[in-house]
């Protein structure tokens, strides 16, 4: 009896213990399952997140390649435009001067592809530069034969002026004392001797100014194309001109020269720009003037800017660029895209925003650019001497402005266009610096006195003079040598 309750009792503890291991079991694989789930929940946040990275960093990637385009391209447009060549079939007659291809025997050019572009933000406006028809390379350029079928005449200079009375305050100047006379008649195409800067006082009385050693003189007057620029009075930085897009022919043929004082000589040997032993920092040819002959820095700057033709007697061209810019295309090719296919002796842009003389004057008032009684004296005179309010937008208009941008000038050393620049110089000296304000009243009154004598003036958009050059900001000083 008591081993059948032992067997008994045995039994009931083996049930007890199967029924708790299965037990144990079923907990074992809710436990398994609830571990799975976690893990492939993990697995799966992981996978979206890594979704998630992957999207946010293509689409940065995205961005800063949209943008670094958009830096690229707008580079692009403001240094050198790339040059598609193609044959132009209404230019060959122009051209008949001009080496053909081996391969089409005609002139290849570059297609001008578009205007200037302004984009309005407010009151502000953008301006573009657009592309210029160059040829593709200056081999086999040759000057066309009937190119300088220009009026011809001769022009001399005063040299000297001699004391006019014994009255002690006569002072040499510079420009000279030209009298009302002698400046009306200077008007006159014809063979004659006139003030054009570089008067000389009488015997003992000390220089005018702008004095140039006679070693830096054997130089440019060997010169047959010049391209000058001047700093004074530290005004600017010292741009030089982009080497690799000047061809060889430029840089052994045209003479870069760039004009300095003392000061600004000195401080731009302090930033790391000191000339080499042949006195060049790269192509610029550094001529150092000595005894400026005007205070004023900007007036200053107009005898190179305009007397070119006095500095530089041998040449038969030469290209004015102001010190704010840089040169980025070949010398030789914008004498021939400007002057020798136009039929031009003298070439300018316009301004990239006033056209009227009447608003240029208003304009420089308004931001204070020159003493307002100065400005209005010399504008009273223009119009009591025939200054017409002209409109540029008339069809029968000679220009298409009459207000010029003018830090970029390219001329021929004709008569016509060494008469013209004298007569600029002179307006300039006598009265404002501003030299948009007496561009108009000059050329118009050299042109109406000289009706059967054409001055060939080739005015040129503001867009095709950005494509040019580099522009840059002067420095940050009071007295600037600018065009402006």
């Amino acid at each position: 009896m008591a081993l059948y309750r032992t067997n008994g009792e045995l039994l009931t503890e083996r049930r007890g213990i199967i029924d708790a291991v299965f037990s144990s079991f079923g907990k074992s694989d809710h436990g398994s399952r609830a571990l799975r789930r976690g893990r492939r929940f993990g697995r799966i946040t992981k996978h979206k997140l890594s979704r998630w990275i992957f999207l946010l960093t293509a689409l940065i990637s995205i961005l800063l390649t949209v943008y670094g385009l958009k830096m690229f391209f707008q580079a692009k447009m403001e240094s050198k435009f790339s040059t598609i060549p193609i044959i132009l079939q209404e230019e060959r007659n122009q051209l008949g001067n001009i080496v053909l291809s081996d391969d089409a025997k005609t002139p290849k050019e570059n297609i001008v592809v578009s205007d200037v572009g302004v984009m309005s933000k407010g009151k502000r406006r953008k301006h573009f530069p657009c592309e210029v028809g160059f040829l593709e390379s200056v081999d086999g350029l040759v000057e066309p034969k009937s190119y300088m079928n220009s009026t011809w005449f001769s022009l001399e200079y005063v040299d000297h002026e001699e004391r006019t009375s014994k009255n002690d305050l006569f002072e040499p100047r510079f420009g000279g004392h030209q009298t009302q006379e002698e400046r009306e008649n200077s008007f006159y195409a014809k063979n004659q001797t006139l003030h054009c800067g570089f008067v000389k006082g009488p015997p003992g009385h000390p220089s005018t100014g702008f004095d140039i050693n006679d070693k830096d003189k054997a130089y440019m007057y060997k010169c047959k194309v010049a391209v000058s620029s001047c700093i004074f009075g530290s005004s600017d930085f010292l741009r030089r001109p982009t080497s690799r897009l000047i061809s060889q022919y430029s840089k052994d043929n045209v003479c870069f020269v760039m004009f300095l004082d003392d000061q600004t000589l000195s401080k731009l040997s302090s930033e790391g720009n000191r000339p080499d032993e042949r006195g060049y920092i790269g192509l610029w040819k550094i001529v150092v003037v000595k005894n400026l002959p005007y205070e004023d820095m900007r007036r200053t700057g107009k005898v190179p800017k305009f007397l070119s033709h006095r500095l530089f007697p041998n040449s038969r061209y030469s290209i004015w660029l102001d010190s704010k810019m840089r040169l980025n295309s070949d010398p030789m090719l914008i004498i021939e895209y400007f002057l020798w296919r136009r039929k031009a002796e003298y070439a300018i842009s316009n301004h990239y925003d006033r056209h009227n003389v009447w608003e240029e004057v208003l304009q420089n008032k308004r931001l204070n650019k020159y003493n307002h009684t100065a400005i209005d004296e010399q504008f009273n005179f223009y119009q009591s001497d025939g200054l017409p309010k002209v409109d540029p937008s008339k069809p029968n208009d000679p220009l298409p402005s009459y207000v010029p941008e003018g830090s970029f000038i390219i001329r021929a050393h004709t008569p016509m266009s060494n008469l013209f620049s004298c007569l600029w110089f002179n307006e300039v000296d006598r009265f404002t610096s501003r030299d948009q304000l007496s561009f108009a009243y000059t050329y118009l009154k050299l042109r109406r006195m000289n009706p059967e004598r054409p001055f060939q003036l080739y005015m040129f958009k503001d867009c095709e003079r950005r494509a040019l050059v580099k522009l840059f900001r002067h420095r940050s000083l009071p007295s600037l040598v600018e065009s402006a």
